[in-house]
């Protein structure tokens, strides 16, 4: 695909979630959809309401332009888009309870995102194997193991990224640069499915940051996310995890870096500490860095920093092809 074919993807998606987050900013007061400061709650930090109807956005922007640049509507673009829609609904559920001072349960958001996990899967876009270093052979996994790796890879993705929206412009950026990093891998393999997405997702998320940096204008919510998280996920699986070696399974692993080692590290903890896996605390590493002393806006670039170091390692390891 010509590199104008790219800027316009990233444009039009960049475009629409510009232009939308503004009305449905102002419908969301209306609605008293925002998320209001709670003093008990460590995690919110902000002073004032703010509307949580940026995933709506941001899900509109990538959907148009998806379907724009797509080679017509395939069962993997019916299968992603479904999927999609379905983190949105329960993310929407999910952000009403929030806005009431009131936590969902865990089960049903689990199973809604392992369902939507369990489309793409469907649609024939799984993690089938990897080509050994040594001799050049594909080395196949059989069909169960597909599955559960497909689904946890997945499902993994989407539950970090949404763990790391804790702070303004933190989610949004992380997701950004690993979009970047999963778009260069996908020029460098020739894959332009994949790498039309990524430009898409940088374009929606790039776009969101202009109203989500400190201090921000609008949330995402668990509804945007778990979508951001989401399509990630999909296009390292179909991307970066196609036709890699044993060491460069390892690219998208980096390319996600900040949120996969966070959260590992979370839930390695918890579990220690016999506490729910699944209920969100302070105790993600941008929350540890506050406590350390660093203010917000310094923790946001600290943490992005770090997540373009390891995109560039994920690059080095790329044109090593290794």
């Amino acid at each position: 695909m010509v590199p104008i074919l790219y800027a316009a993807a990233f444009t039009i998606s960049f475009i629409i979630v510009y232009l939308l987050i503004p009305p449905l900013g102002r419908l969301a007061f209306r609605l008293d959809f925002v998320d209001k400061p709670r003093k008990d709650v460590e995690r919110k930090i902000h002073r004032e309401p703010i509307p949580l109807t940026a995933s709506y956005a941001i899900f509109a922007g990538f959907a148009v332009t998806y379907l724009i640049f797509s080679k017509g509507f395939t069962i993997q673009t019916a299968a992603i888009l479904g999927g999609s829609l379905l983190l949105l609904v329960i993310g929407t559920v999910d952000d009403w309870y929030k806005t009431h001072g009131k936590d969902f349960p865990a089960l049903p958001k689990m199973i809604v995102q392992i369902s939507a996990a369990v489309l793409v899967y469907a649609s024939g876009i799984t993690f089938d194997g990897f080509y050994n270093p040594f001799s050049g052979e594909f080395i196949g996994l059989p069909e169960w193991l597909q599955f559960v790796l497909t689904i946890l890879w997945i499902f993994g993705v989407t539950t970090v990224i949404n763990f790391t929206d804790g702070m303004d412009g933190l989610a949004g950026g992380l997701a950004a640069i690993s979009a970047v990093t999963l778009f260069v891998v996908a020029l460098v393999k020739g894959q332009n499915d994949s790498a039309v997405m990524a430009m898409i997702l940088i374009g929606v998320s790039v776009a969101y940051l202009r109203y989500n940096k400190p201090p921000a204008k609008v949330f995402m919510g668990d509804a945007g996310a778990t979508f951001l998280g989401f399509i990630l996920g999909v296009i390292a699986l179909d991307g970066a995890f196609k036709q890699a070696t044993v060491l460069s399974l390892f690219i998208p692993i980096l390319a996600l870096g900040v949120p996969i080692f966070d959260n590992i590290f979370v839930v390695i903890k918890r579990f220690l500490q016999g506490k729910p896996i699944y209920q969100a605390d302070a105790s993600q590493a941008h929350y540890r860095l506050l406590r350390l002393g660093l203010n917000p806006k310094q923790v946001v670039v600290f943490l992005c920093l770090v997540s373009v170091c390891l995109s560039l390692s994920s690059i080095i390891l790329l044109l090593l092809q290794v």
